[in-house]
């Protein structure tokens, strides 16, 4: 498997969305059957090619934190690495702990590949604990696989620092 792309090709754009791209954003979020309830076009980042958004993901704001949601490329333009440069997106556009919750192994292997690191629910900041508290018990009760990670800035660089993956170039 190569590695996803570091940019988007030129006919793609990468922008904030704007009050146009709520019902394209809603269809991507609604398709994915991901959490419709907390949809905000102010807060959303979207790609889109040829005027049409494809792909889109949001940072939902809370008292020093901000969680990483509605994530969602179109079907037909999945595996091209449009998700990974969006992620990577918003994670420089957080400047606090990001955290975010995901349902199956494969995303969570996912998103720990872009330096995030599963936690326990009890160590989420208290208005994510609010938020999350219905998958926690979900997850317990019934044990779905759903995890809670958490992508903190300082952390991360020490980590790739440790490993070498920052050279001088790179800073």
């Amino acid at each position: 498997m190569s590695d996803p792309p570091s940019q988007l090709p030129p006919e793609f754009t990468l922008r904030k969305a704007t009050p146009e791209d709520i019902w394209p954003i809603r269809r991507l979020v609604f398709g994915a059957k991901l959490d419709p309830t907390q949809i905000r076009w102010r807060q959303f980042w979207a790609i889109e090619r040829q005027g049409e958004v494809i792909a889109c993901g949001q940072l939902r704001e809370f008292k020093n934190c901000r969680e990483l949601g509605s994530l969602v490329v179109a079907a037909s333009w999945r595996n091209r690495g449009l998700g990974t440069i969006l992620t990577r997106h918003l994670i420089a556009e957080s400047p606090e702990p990001l955290y975010l919750e995901c349902v199956g192994r494969g995303l969570m292997e996912y998103y720990r590949r872009l330096g995030f690191a599963a936690i326990a629910w009890k160590n989420l900041p208290r208005p994510l604990q609010v938020k999350f508290a219905l998958s926690h018990l979900a997850n317990r009760l019934l044990k779905l696989p759903i995890f809670i990670m958490k992508y903190d800035h300082l952390t991360t660089e020490a980590q790739r620092t440790r490993r070498g993956d920052l050279s001088e170039q790179n800073l």
